[in-house]
């Protein structure tokens, strides 16, 4: 798989994540109360108001996002199931805090926030999908600097010789440039 996969993957979470957790802060519903001799009473509801887990679930699913950087294998693919569970609450959250809100005098907030809230939990879903079902096959963060075993590049003993040499103050680079 290209690099596109992981980078695909990360992006959906990192940007539906942070969409939910944006759109679920925002007013869904403004009550007014209107006062003879007073002025009116405004009551708002954010999402997080009727819905406070919903901005867990976004919180989850951004750690998540970053787990899935440092993670590989069976672990990646766990996340990525983990990351589609928080993505069905996110959806689950916003339909539920929009069916039982009364937008009132919100206007579009009304139904705005609650459909872009649950079209971050959308594409937090996709991207734990994808991770899910290609995780495993992704480069790992820190393959590239993990130990290899002797086998694996030089017998100790030849890196014995290099760090001896060193400590000598012989450059060892310059051994194959100066003797043939």
């Amino acid at each position: 798989m290209t690099r596109r996969g992981p980078l695909a993957a990360v992006l959906a979470c990192l940007a539906g994540a942070g969409l939910a957790l944006y759109a679920v802060t925002r007013v869904w519903a403004v009550a007014v109360e209107r006062r003879p001799g007073l002025s009116d009473l405004r009551t708002e509801q954010t999402g997080a108001d009727t819905q406070p887990w919903l901005i867990g679930l976004a919180v989850v699913a951004l750690a998540g996002t970053g787990a899935l950087l440092a993670t590989r294998g069976v672990a990646r693919r766990l996340l990525g199931v983990l990351l589609m569970t928080a993505a069905a609450g996110i959806v689950t959250g916003a339909v539920l805090a929009r069916v039982t809100l009364d937008p009132g005098a919100a206007g579009q907030a009304g139904w705005i926030w609650p459909v872009l809230c649950a079209a971050g939990g959308v594409a937090v879903g996709v991207g734990g999908l994808l991770a899910a079902r290609h995780g495993h096959r992704w480069p790992a963060m820190s393959a590239r600097y993990e130990r290899r075993s002797p086998t694996e590049t030089e017998s100790v003993d030849g890196t014995r010789e290099l760090w001896d040499a060193l400590d000598r103050g012989d450059d060892p680079t310059a051994r194959g440039r100066d003797h043939p």
